[in-house]
């Protein structure tokens, strides 16, 4: 199973991501996560330290790796370098395990100049394609308010692409947004995940400005995910209802595969 979590930031789809993950290693299935958000905080939420966290370099910033792959030359833009690097070592060379999942963090390109097609943009998307097409595990791609690391053929290999929105217009055009890209890319279902419920209005909004049909669950706002956050904890590990509601919708997403299938 492959499933994709994107949205604007600050709506929780790491929480997600991390929730699910811990419950498909619950059932001792085999996670890898991939963290392709800018701000990268999946390794935290998933229960790793402070410290493991701090202690991995991203894909991208592995200049040594990349120049290695790709052939080309440490900071040398419009050189010529391999486009179809290998890179099928790479997520079990690098990623972290804890409590039954792998964390692999990819990075983003930081250089303004340095363009869409540059050695570490083409490593990273190397990587997001074999995670989606070579794994034989559960990978989840918790990703930015995009599907840029994704491409045509990659993108038709992901089982779910959920974008997780809040009560708020803005949320809702992000889930817009996300929906024409998956569009682009040949995938016309794109599945939600409301989160920060507080009030059935909260609940009505969404269900009012989103398809029906595309709505996986709900997450209800709780005091036990903020005081996790505090602690740098992991949500799974906090309980309380945030796995109650993810569960459940883990079951949904079960489902939908079974059907599928």
């Amino acid at each position: 199973m492959k499933i994709a979590i994107t949205g604007k930031g600050g709506v929780g789809k790491t929480t997600l991501a991390a929730v699910l993950a811990r419950l498909y290693a619950e059932e001792g299935r085999p996670v890898l996560c991939a963290d392709a958000d800018p701000d990268a905080n999946l390794g935290l939420a998933l229960g790793f330290s402070e410290e493991e966290v701090d202690g991995l370099t991203p894909i991208s910033q592995m200049s040594d790796l990349i120049a290695e792959r790709t052939g080309a030359q440490k900071g040398a833009y419009g050189s010529f370098f391999k486009i179809n690097p290998k890179v099928d070592d790479i997520p079990d060379r690098f990623a972290i395990e804890k409590n039954g999942v792998k964390l692999l963090v990819m990075g983003t390109i930081d250089s303004g100049g340095a363009g869409c097609v540059c050695p570490e943009n083409v490593v990273l998307k190397r990587v997001i394609s074999n995670l989606v097409l070579g794994r034989d595990e559960v990978v989840i791609l918790d990703m930015e308010a995009g599907l840029e690391h994704l491409g045509r053929g990659t993108a038709d290999f992901v089982d779910f692409f959920i974008v997780v929105v809040e009560p708020g217009a803005r949320s809702v055009q992000t889930y817009r947004q996300v929906k024409k890209l998956a569009k682009d890319l040949g995938v016309n279902n794109v599945s939600v995940v409301g989160n920060k419920i507080r009030t059935k209005r909260d609940e009505l909004f969404i269900r009012e400005n989103i398809p029906e049909r595309a709505i996986l669950g709900f997450v209800r706002w709780n005091d036990e995910l903020r005081e996790a956050d505090m602690n740098a904890a992991s949500p799974y590990d906090a309980g309380g209802t945030v796995l109650e509601d993810i569960r459940a919708i883990k079951i949904m997403i079960d489902e939908k595969i079974k059907a599928i299938q």
